[in-house]
Formats: structure tokens, C-alpha cells, sequence
């Protein structure tokens, strides 16, 4: 597999992953079961964004001394366009986890370690994942070629689903879980697994997490085949992915009471996975640029949110007039 990933590269992206996750970890120890609030959420996003920012810097600078301009310029614009991507189709997980966390009725001081463990439990697959797609790419170029097939299907699917899709509880897997786990009716704070009587009960906070991870799993098949439409080097994919990842907790409470405000947003999510999938169907028939890649899913998801912001105010004006 070609990359630019060298030793150095390697280490320090595995360094700056390590210290921040270890003071999230730590700042959330602290806290204890309060919840973030949405100005420590707030916080924590700009944090994050900044940190992805620096990285790309630091990325251009060493790719600029090292291999020269032309490939620093195109592989920083790569990790910012899958960056943008991955962040932007993240969202749709902070919904599903709402519902979630709807559904179960899990307080929202107890979401805290089920994310924690959710966002842990989704750098080891995604990592997995990747490498894995990578190794695909590189043995079977065609694939490329399902994969726009998919994300095209997959978007014009997303783009004409209606808004209900059933219950939570009427889904196979979770009631296979239920059926095949010896459970608990309610939560018992934050433990997964009580025992009662000699014998080991799980917890519904254990079922929510398990289909938080699910869906992560389920997502990732989406954008990670969307952003080898980016770029196929694993260190590009895997380092803007996880990034993107890295911030989804914060923005989870960023956006907990907010989320009916971007009724939207899957629209525009539909439209850039259309032109991901286009992209790569025609990429024998005409390569279109990074930049121009990553100027359309801007300008994609900038004109969603200016239509979702216009929606909003007249929603708000029926609303104040009844």
C-alpha cells in the first residue's frame, strides 16, 4: 500500500491520539457522573476542530520539507476534504444515538461512560476497517467501482426514506438480544453487568452500548468507502477518520437539545454521498480534483444548513402565530 505514512508521522499521530483521549478521559473522571454541559461541549468541539486543523498544518510542513510541495498541497487537501466528509456524515450517528438514549430512557448522566466507550469501541473498528479496505483497494482497484455503486444507492436511498423508521425495540437484533441475554428491567447507574443471587445479569445500559456500536459499524460502511473517493492512502483515511471520530462525544451534547434543528441535514448528507459515489464511478472517464472536491461538500452542506436555518424561522413564525 502506498502512503506517505512514515515512522515519525505514525508515532506522532498515535501520540497526539493517546494524550487527548487520555485528558478527555481524565476531565470526565473528574466530573464524575455530571454530563458535559453544552459550553464544555462547545469547548471541547472548537478543541478538537483546532487540533484537526494543527494536524494538517503540521502534515503539510512535514510532507512540504520532505517529499516536496506539490504532494504536501494535495495530501493536506485530502485529509481536510476527508475530514469534512467524515465529520459531516458522523452527525447521522449523533442522531441514531439520541434515539437511543430516547428509547432505553437513559439519563443523561449516564450516557457519558456509554459514549466513552462507544467512541473507544469505534477507533478500533474503524482502524480495522480501514486497513482492511485499504488491502482491498490495493489488491482490486475494480472495488473502487462497488463502492461508488453503493454510497449512489445508498444516498438516493437516504435522500427518499420517510422520517419514521420504526421503533428501536421492534429491531431483529435487539430483540434477539434480549431473547438470547439474561437481563435486567431496569438500569442499575452505570454498571453493564450486576449479580443477583450468584448469577451475572446484564444491564439495559449494556444493550444501548452494543447498539451504539452496531451503528458505528453500520456508518462506517458508508464513509469509508466514501472517502476512498478521497484518497486511497491509509494514513490519509485512517488519521481524517478518526479525527472526525474523536469529536463525536462533544458534539453528541453540542447538538442533544438541537437535533430537531437540522431536519435537513440528511438531505445534504444524500446529495454528497451521491457525488461520492458519481466521483468514483467516472474516475476512469474524468478525475475531478481534491480541491474541488472538497469545495463541493462545503458548498453542499453550507447551502443545506442555510436552507435548514430558513426552514427553521418559518417553523418558528407558524408556531409564535397559533
Amino acid at each position: 500500500m502506498n502512503t506517505v505514512g512514515t515512522p515519525l508521522l505514525w508515532g506522532s499521530f498515535a501520540v497526539v491520539v493517546v494524550i487527548m483521549l487520555a485528558i478527555d478521559l481524565l476531565m470526565q473522571g473528574r466530573r464524575g457522573a455530571q454530563t458535559m454541559s453544552m459550553k464544555q461541549a462547545a469547548f471541547w468541539s472548537l478543541v478538537w476542530i483546532s487540533l484537526s486543523l494543527l494536524f494538517a498544518a503540521g502534515l503539510w510542513w512535514y510532507l512540504k520539507e520532505t517529499v516536496g510541495p506539490q504532494i504536501a498541497h494535495t495530501q493536506s487537501l485530502a485529509f481536510l476534504t476527508g475530514y469534512v466528509l467524515e465529520k459531516a456524515l458522523a452527525v447521522d450517528n449523533v442522531f441514531v444515538w439520541l434515539m437511543l438514549f430516547s428509547y432505553f430512557s437513559v439519563p443523561a448522566a449516564l450516557q457519558r461512560r456509554v459514549l466513552i466507550y462507544g467512541v473507544l469501541g469505534a477507533i478500533v473498528l474503524r482502524t480495522i476497517m480501514i486497513f482492511a479496505g485499504s488491502w482491498l483497494v490495493s489488491e482490486f482497484s475494480w472495488i473502487l467501482y462497488l463502492f461508488g455503486a453503493f454510497l449512489l444507492f445508498t444516498g438516493v436511498k437516504m435522500a427518499m426514506a420517510g422520517g419514521d423508521e420504526g421503533e428501536v425495540g421492534d429491531k431483529p437484533v435487539v430483540r434477539w438480544l434480549r431473547g438470547h441475554l439474561r437481563m435486567t428491567d431496569n438500569l442499575e447507574g452505570e454498571k453493564f453487568f450486576v449479580r443477583r443471587n450468584g448469577l451475572l445479569y446484564a444491564t439495559p445500559l449494556l444493550l444501548v452500548l452494543i447498539m451504539v456500536e452496531l451503528s458505528d459499524v453500520i456508518f462506517a460502511v458508508d464513509s469509508i468507502p466514501a472517502i476512498f473517493a478521497v484518497t486511497t492512502d491509509p494514513f490519509i483515511v485512517l488519521t481524517s477518520n478518526l479525527f472526525a471520530i474523536l469529536g463525536l462525544r462533544a458534539m453528541y451534547f453540542l447538538l442533544a437539545n438541537v437535533a430537531e434543528r437540522f431536519s435537513m441535514l440528511k438531505y445534504g448528507l444524500a446529495i454528497v454521498l451521491i457525488f461520492i459515489g458519481i466521483k468514483m464511478l467516472i474516475v476512469d472517464f474524468y478525475h475531478i480534483p481534491v480541491a474541488v472536491s472538497l469545495s463541493i461538500v462545503g458548498g453542499i452542506l453550507a447551502v443545506t444548513l442555510l436552507i435548514n436555518a430558513l426552514v427553521n424561522r418559518r417553523n418558528d413564525r407558524l408556531a409564535q402565530r397559533k
